[in-house]
């Protein structure tokens, strides 16, 4: 190693060697005040927090939500309170199928002469529309039926081709409406 490179690493360490501060163990430089008595931390304040209240904490059955039937379990505060009467459960009322995933299913179908014949609407998709097959059916438009659809609130009942073979409103958990042809009611029911 020559000369000027070993006075060069000298002078570095020299250097590095008075940047030593009070924090690392060394003498701050001049007028920069170290720790000591100038130096006053703030001391942390301590509030008193008064303790939470205690009690006996029990399990009580309360009334049902509407619609389950069942009871429901929630912790009390306080003994106090009377456990209501068991409640017997209800039957929920059968809801009026309603959108494209409320028609789907088996349907009988009775047209305006008093036959029947089954309708299956599945959500299966077909194109745009959805598959659709009758069975039994005596009246030739409908016992064509290939597909269906819902738009609007209507049940549409398409033919091989597109043609629309009846259009139904569903009514109360049925569906009312006609024969597209002929104007001939139609009525599928579960």
């Amino acid at each position: 190693m020559n000369r000027s490179a070993l006075v060069v690493i000298l002078a570095a360490g020299v250097a590095l060697g008075g940047c030593q501060t009070a924090r690392v163990g060394g003498v701050p430089p001049a007028g920069i005040p170290g720790p000591g008595a100038g130096y006053n931390a703030p001391e942390p304040i301590l509030e008193e927090i008064p303790p939470a209240p205690s009690g006996a904490v029990t399990s009580e059955p309360l009334a049902p939500l509407p619609g389950t039937g069942g009871p429901v379990l929630t912790e009390v505060p306080s003994p106090s309170i009377p456990a209501p009467e068991p409640m017997q459960p209800q039957r929920a009322a059968v809801a009026a199928p309603s959108g494209r995933s409320g028609m789907v299913g088996g349907w009988t179908a009775r047209d305006a002469t008093g036959t029947t014949c089954r309708v299956q609407l599945s959500s299966s998709p077909a194109l745009d529309l959805y598959k659709a097959s009758a069975a039994g059916c005596a009246n030739k438009d409908l016992a064509r039926v290939t597909a269906w659809d819902y738009r609007d609130g209507e049940v549409y009942l398409y033919q091989p081709g597109g043609a629309v073979a009846a259009r139904l409103r569903s009514s109360g958990g049925d569906m009312q409406g006609a024969l597209a042809k002929s104007g001939a009611p139609l009525a599928l029911s579960r």
